[in-house]
């Protein structure tokens, strides 16, 4: 692909990075972003990494989703697990009081909390995963994000993110019209993919974190996917 459909990174502001946007517009647009995943390819994308981990399990596990929303990722995940035989407890952290709070009940844990300080010991999950939520960081901090993620994690650590490209950045602006989806979700969801990775960008935050360089898979709908052994 050209340079030009290529940007470079944009810094950008999310609108619901604000924490005064109120509970019902935050809901509001978090259903947009469920539809945006199953329609896209998010929830494909994400669930084609993670799976092939969850299946190492041996019968049972843990699976910490960050930054996640209306949890629909993980919960997609537990259903994938069940039907293989595996019992997968599901855990999630957000710094959204309104999505923690909507989320009692349809996983099996959810708390507030810091990304970059996440609340769990060392080792203590199976699989740490985190959809569309590392382009948030700028480039400093989204290495201390993956380091942390590599903390916690026992066996996998799986990220799912944006591929950063003009075509989709305007693919995601004109389908959000006949979709209904909310102004502050279309206007997030194009900051959201300028401020996506290419995946040599992804593999070098991943390395500078864990010492690890990892594959980056490139998935339908200008997604990236990529998974490690977490290491000391």
């Amino acid at each position: 692909m050209t340079p030009l459909m290529i940007p470079p990174r944009a810094r950008g502001i999310e609108i619901l990075d604000n924490p005064a946007v109120s509970p019902e517009v935050m809901t509001r647009s978090m259903k947009d972003v469920v539809r945006a995943n199953i329609l896209f390819g998010g929830r494909r994308a994400a669930l084609a990494e993670l799976l092939p981990a969850v299946r190492e399990l041996p019968g049972s596990g843990d699976i910490l989703d960050i930054g996640t929303g209306l949890g629909d990722i993980p919960i997609a995940a537990r259903e994938s697990a069940r039907s293989m035989g595996i019992a997968l407890r599901t855990i999630g952290i957000d710094t959204s009081p309104p999505l923690v709070a909507l989320q009692q009940g349809s996983m099996d844990a959810v708390v507030r909390g810091d990304a970059l300080a996440l609340p769990f010991a060392d080792n203590s999950v199976d699989i740490a995963m985190a959809s569309q939520v590392l382009h948030h960081f700028e480039t400093d901090q989204a290495i201390e994000f993956v380091r942390e993620m590599n903390r916690v994690a026992r066996k996998r650590v799986v990220i799912s993110d944006l591929r950063r490209s003009r075509i989709a950045a305007a693919g995601l602006w004109l389908g959000s019209f006949p979709l209904g989806f909310h102004p502050i979700s279309r206007h997030d969801g194009v900051v959201s993919v300028m401020r996506g990775f290419l995946p040599a960008e992804l593999a070098e935050i991943v390395e500078a974190a864990t010492g690890q360089r990892p594959e980056v898979h490139r998935r339908l709908g200008f997604r990236l996917t990529t998974s490690w052994n977490p290491k000391p």
